[in-house]
């Protein structure tokens, strides 16, 4: 038992709340269950879920509980018990994440005194500041935030403690590119430096930009103008996350110096440019591929980073069910036939394709891609990059191709009816394809091959496999908490779990920037065309249908496969409906 449960199960006693049978009984259950304290006392009844809150209030007020510590003993969200203690202290909530925060007002405060306060000033108006506080009960912090900001009124706020620390993590993060920046001002308004293409400061901001993004695993970087200053978020585990705010006036010389780089013409700003340049950093070759679009307040700037190091990927890597990857390698070893893998844009798919060429590619096989474009350069491979502007397009290429004699023909994305027909005539003359189609699921795509004009018998005799896929965050291994999610939610997924599990919720902590996931996984659904199947297809029966003999044959889908990663404490259940959408 844990000195916050010991210390408040006396604070109970000692006050009459509850009496000693009571809390013998709560320590034996604590220790043989996996029940949070708050859990106990509901269910047994000795406080109703307000009467909870009301004491989860005051055993904060009074020193017993730190915020951080609510989630893993009570159920309590988190969010809904900061707007009660806002209300209870008579202060205001403020979600940090649905506003613009001000950034220029903490660069107004040393850094060390934001950092020692836990505070973050976020707004001012012409009498006051107003400041987020994690621990809005100290009273010390308070007298010292106030003493910083001696000339105005303070209004101290109650956020999420995990926001403060990230925005806080963001102003250092300004702080130390503080001396760059005005550098690279230097170097705009002096006359050796008129060009902003000829600044070296600026160079130093791009690979800075470029090496933090690449440290956090990031798969794109945006670079976005506004008003008052200029953003740059990278995604990180498919989710964006800002990492750096310049004012209005690095944007332009940053902008240049990017395009240049790309080989785009720098002066044209009225038109969508694309463009590409590699570089080493931090040891490893990178590709970056760079999108510009003309918006509002200038251009924005979209950076695919592309690991040359990630095409190695071996596919009993890539994370699928156990037997998913006993059903993609049966059908990878297939000597003729069409393979799609399926799923929204970032879902994975590039990478599942490469991995399968690779596990297949040999001296004895011819292997030809078609892509658009090459993402990344394959030994033993022929790639093929599609250009529109010479006529290069899908179609086109696979016609050729179809005359150099493959074994193996990967088509990056069926994209029109033509394509498609080329594809599955290639599959029917004895060439294995693979390529990918843009559906919610395995199933539907047969649905989807036909809507683009293929007839159900040719369909039958040549699809091998449907892949479908998604991809999820995994939990933080530093910092994720048990749970135990409702009765109303296990009764609906328990057909799925085994029979040890255990699900955690994600908290946030230095090693996650406090997100509390760190990495993705693949969740899949393998539908492999049995006899049976192929028969159903040909004949045109409905997806249900096809769907119930698939389940016959052991098919497992995407939210099945993701409920077993929740179980298994690799994701949570939030993230699997956020994701699956079952």
């Amino acid at each position: 038992m844990s000195k916050t449960i010991s210390n408040i199960l006396n604070y109970l006693l000692q006050n009459r709340r509850l009496e000693t049978s009571n809390i013998n009984y709560i320590s034996k259950e604590l220790e043989q269950s996996q029940k949070t304290l708050g859990d106990i006392l509901i269910q047994n009844s000795f406080f109703s879920q307000e009467n909870m809150l009301i004491l989860v209030i005051e055993l904060y007020k009074k020193g017993y509980l730190v915020i951080e510590e609510i989630n893993n003993n009570f159920p309590i969200e988190l969010e809904f018990f900061l707007k009660k203690l806002a209300k209870n202290l008579k202060l205001e909530y403020v979600d940090l994440d649905s506003i613009d925060v001000n950034y220029k007002m903490s660069v107004k405060i040393p850094f060390n005194k934001l950092k020692k306060f836990n505070a973050l000033p976020f707004k001012e108006d012409e009498i006051n500041v107003y400041v987020a506080l994690k621990d809005p009960m100290n009273m010390n912090i308070q007298e010292g935030v106030q003493r910083i900001f001696s000339k105005r009124v303070v209004k101290f706020v109650i956020s999420q403690p995990m926001q403060i620390e990230k925005y806080i993590k963001k102003v250092e993060m300004s702080e130390s590119i503080k001396d760059l920046v005005d550098e690279i001002r230097k170097e705009i308004t002096s006359s050796i430096a008129k060009n902003s293409q000829e600044s070296s400061s600026i160079l130093k901001l791009i690979n800075m930009i470029l090496e933090t993004a690449i440290l956090a695993d990031a798969s794109d970087i945006h670079i976005e103008p506004t008003v008052n200053n200029c953003t740059v978020r990278a995604r990180i585990d498919g989710m964006l996350n800002e990492a750096f705010i310049f004012d209005e006036d690095i944007y332009p010389p940053l902008a240049s110096r990017i395009k240049l780089l790309s080989n785009m013409d720098i002066a044209e700003k009225r038109k969508p440019q694309d463009g590409r340049f590699s570089t080493n950093i931090l040891g490893r070759e990178f590709d970056f591929r760079i999108s510009t679009l003309p918006v509002l307040n200038g251009e924005s700037i979209v950076m695919r980073i592309l690991d040359k190091s990630k095409v190695m990927i071996k596919i009993e890597d890539l994370g699928m069910h156990v037997k998913n990857y006993k059903k993609f390698s049966k059908a990878m070893k297939t000597p003729y036939g069409i393979i799609f893998v399926t799923g929204p844009t970032g879902s994975g798919k590039t990478t599942t394709l490469y991995g399968a060429l690779n596990a297949i590619k040999n001296i004895q096989n011819k292997i030809i891609t078609v892509e658009d474009p090459v993402e990344y350069q394959l030994s033993l491979t022929q790639q093929v990059q599609v250009n529109q502007k010479s006529g290069l397009t899908f179609a086109n290429a696979l016609k050729s191709i179809l005359r150099q004699d493959p074994d193996i023909i990967m088509i990056g994305e069926v994209r029109d009816q033509e394509t498609l027909k080329i594809a599955v005539q290639a599959a029917l003359t004895g060439h294995l394809v693979f390529s990918t189609l843009h559906t919610n699921d395995s199933i539907s795509a047969i649905a989807r091959v036909m809507d683009m004009g293929i007839e159900p018998y040719l369909l039958s005799g040549s699809l091998i496999a449907i892949e479908a896929q998604r991809l999820v965050r995994k939990l933080c291994l530093n910092c994720r908490t048990k749970t135990t999610p409702p009765k109303s939610i296990l009764n609906g997924i328990e057909k799925y779990l085994p029979k040890k599990f255990q699900f955690y919720k994600h908290n946030g902590c230095d090693k996650c920037t406090q997100t509390g996931y760190k990495g993705r996984e693949m969740l899949s659904e393998i539908l492999l065309v049995s006899e049976k199947i192929s028969s159903m297809i040909a004949q045109g029966n409905s997806k249900k249908t096809i769907h119930d003999q698939a389940i016959n044959e052991g098919f497992i889908d995407m939210f099945q496969d993701g409920v077993l990663r929740a179980g298994q404490g690799i994701t949570t259940l939030d993230e699997i409906i956020r994701v699956v959408k079952s």
